[in-house]
């Protein structure tokens, strides 16, 4: 949950290049969760502290003095980064002019791997859609960076020169979803070999999402509109999976905040002019294909529940392990190459009856997978991408139906004698 001005205030930083401690996935996740509330003011006296003079301390008084300052410390260390506004010389320095070898490049972003202010980061470039005054750059990020789950990737702050935003995130050491699966140089490998580390990571992406939707702003309504199997981190060693780019859309005037007092979830997609030739708008669509919602690509309406198609999608890939769209050669009386899309195969894989789910699973598991927990699992993709955003689940409701899906997964594993706690290294083979 974010705080408010008046709860992180309280201690200011010694200097901006004073580094944080690093959590570990689990103190993490338990320290996003027991914040509390902003609206709270903090009772210094509960942390007694010490201002007696060392010398004419007695031994009680010492123990006591060094506690208070472990306790103060620890809760230091929980408070969250100020946001930070960069100049855009450190942006600029800190990429080598921009002339550094990117880290990933897109048609909508660029990204640099660097060093600022002392910590490793990413550096996205994204182009502005809509301008954007300092102060409400400020609120903005006075929300997104305040927001803390185990499945997100942090942002750090921003800078804004002429017409690009620049966003700088915490450097998470991984690979990503679509690599994990779909390993280009050894297609018969994957790092996600057994059934628990896939419903670990699908479980854990639906509660950072519901987070998004849900809980990241006291008064607003998020969307995140880049959720793909690209877009998600996996970690070196636990496999944690880690959604990149929130925050992105709002920032870069993809789509608006809505406040809760607006009627409905919908949004109308940002549109730009065209500098040439016409004065006409023409719809900018910001996604990839094989993730973006039918209503998205018919009209522009944006709600979240194109993040919950999204999802849907990367559940889909996730049990499968095969890429959201395809083209195969078909030999006939035509011949030629035909498009082959994850949800097709998975609902003709339910429709086929008994045995259809477990030839649509990724053979990569060896069919050493709960039979009932895998079809429950597609059913659960695709009421997430139906054509209807009406029909489709409210994020939470996906996130708990998933939670019990993996206990039971747990449950089988441990009968039979599988391992449930997974250790993975991304090293060359």
């Amino acid at each position: 949950m974010c705080k408010s001005k008046k709860s992180t205030d309280v201690i200011e930083p010694k200097s901006p290049r004073s580094s944080r401690h690093q959590r570990t996935s689990k103190s993490f996740a338990t320290a996003s969760s027991s914040h509390p509330d902003p609206s709270s003011s903090v009772d210094f006296a509960s942390y007694n502290v010490t201002t007696t003079d060392t010398k004419s301390s007695t031994k009680n008084s010492s123990k006591s003095s060094a506690s208070s300052r472990a306790s103060l410390a620890s809760f230091k260390e929980s408070l969250p980064d100020n946001p930070l506004i960069y100049e855009f010389s450190e942006i600029r320095s800190a990429t080598n002019g921009f002339i550094s070898k990117p880290f990933s490049s897109s048609s909508s972003a660029t990204s640099w791997r660097c060093l600022i202010r002392g910590k490793d980061v990413i550096v996205f470039q994204r182009k502005l859609l809509r301008p954007i005054e300092l102060p409400e750059l400020k609120h903005q990020l006075s929300v997104i960076c305040r927001s803390h789950h185990n499945n997100l990737v942090k942002l750090l702050g921003a800078s804004i020169s002429g017409n690009y935003i620049y966003l700088v995130y915490e450097f998470i050491a991984g690979a990503s979803l679509a690599e994990c699966l779909r390993n280009p140089r050894n297609p018969n490998f994957t790092v996600l070999s057994t059934w628990i580390s896939r419903m670990q990571i699908a479980a854990d992406l639906a509660h950072g999402l519901d987070y998004i939707h849900h809980c990241s702003g006291l008064d607003m309504k998020f969307i995140h509109n880049h959720i793909k199997s690209s877009s998600i981190v996996i970690t070196d060693e636990t496999l944690t999976p880690k959604i990149c780019h929130f925050g992105a859309a709002e920032l870069s005037g993809e789509l608006a905040m809505v406040g809760e007092e607006e009627e409905g979830d919908e949004l109308e997609i940002t549109t730009y002019r065209q500098p040439k030739r016409s004065n006409s708008k023409k719809m900018k669509l910001e996604g990839t294909r094989g993730y973006i919602a039918p209503e998205m690509m018919a009209n522009g309406t944006m709600s979240q529940k194109i993040d919950v198609y999204a999802f849907g999608v990367v559940i889909l890939e996730l049990i499968s392990g095969n890429e959201v769209l395809k083209y195969t050669f078909e030999e006939g009386n035509h011949g030629g190459y035909v498009r082959v899309s994850v949800i097709e195969t998975a609902r003709k894989a339910v429709e086929s009856g008994v045995g259809g789910v477990r030839t649509w699973v990724d053979r990569r598991l060896k069919d050493s997978f709960p039979m009932e927990v895998a079809e429950k699992m597609v059913v659960v993709g695709l009421e997430c991408v139906e054509e209807d955003p009406d029909k489709r689940p409210d994020i939470g409701r996906v996130a708990v139906k998933i939670s019990k899906l993996f206990l039971e997964s747990r449950r089988w594993a441990e009968s039979i004698g599988k391992p449930v706690d997974m250790s993975a290294s991304f090293a060359p083979r």
